[in-house]
């Protein structure tokens, strides 16, 4: 199976893709189904990708292309995940789901709740762990789901969407957030500002 890896080219679950399987292929560029089709790409793995990927290459591979997302989807569908989950008050977690036309709607592969202790983490710590737990999911379960032996669930409720100019809007309010932000204060800016 040739794979092709968007994200970026330093991401620390390339190594293991690769000791997975013989073809990868690693993009951090917006590609079209031209690419897809010369390359002979059967599967794609997206993780940090930045670009919504076209229907049609969508229909192309046709349930063959997956993201791994740091939220407890449907919530905080979108940009910055980790942090709303903490400001809005939502489920926190990681979801593997299928890719369809919808940003971050695609149905539901495997999906992990997490749970943070807000008095002693940190945004980074935060960040880190849901982002270990995801690349743990995909290795737990990368065989049955790229032989398509896992049956993908449909999205319960509303959830949530958050994009990049979501937190811009509240510069002033965000202006100490830092990578070392406890969590509990990102739970206090909630409480002060329920008007997010």
């Amino acid at each position: 199976m040739k794979i092709l890896f968007l994200g970026p080219y330093d991401s620390d679950i390339i190594p293991w893709i690769k000791s997975q399987e013989k073809e990868v292929i690693i993009s951090d560029k917006k590609i079209n189904l031209n690419f897809v089709k010369e390359n002979k790409i059967d599967f794609i793995i997206c993780y940090k990708y930045r670009f919504i990927i076209h229907k049609d290459l969508i229909f192309y591979l046709n349930n063959k292309i997956i993201n791994l997302h740091i939220s407890f989807l449907p919530w905080n569908r979108g940009a910055d995940p980790n942090i709303w989950s903490f400001i809005d008050n939502t489920p926190k977690g990681v979801s593997i789901h299928l890719i369809n036309e919808g940003l971050d709607k695609g149905d539901i592969l495997v999906q992990k709740e997490v749970f943070f202790d807000l008095n002693n983490e940190t945004l980074r710590s935060s960040y880190d762990k849901l982002n270990q737990i995801i690349k743990e999911l995909l290795k737990k379960n990368w065989n049955d789901i790229k032989s398509n032996r896992i049956k993908p669930k449909k999205q319960k409720g509303k959830g949530s969407y958050h994009k990049i100019s979501d937190l811009l809007k509240h510069k002033k309010m965000l202006s100490d957030l830092s990578w070392e932000t406890n969590l509990k204060l990102l739970s206090n800016i909630r409480n002060e500002n329920s008007g997010i």
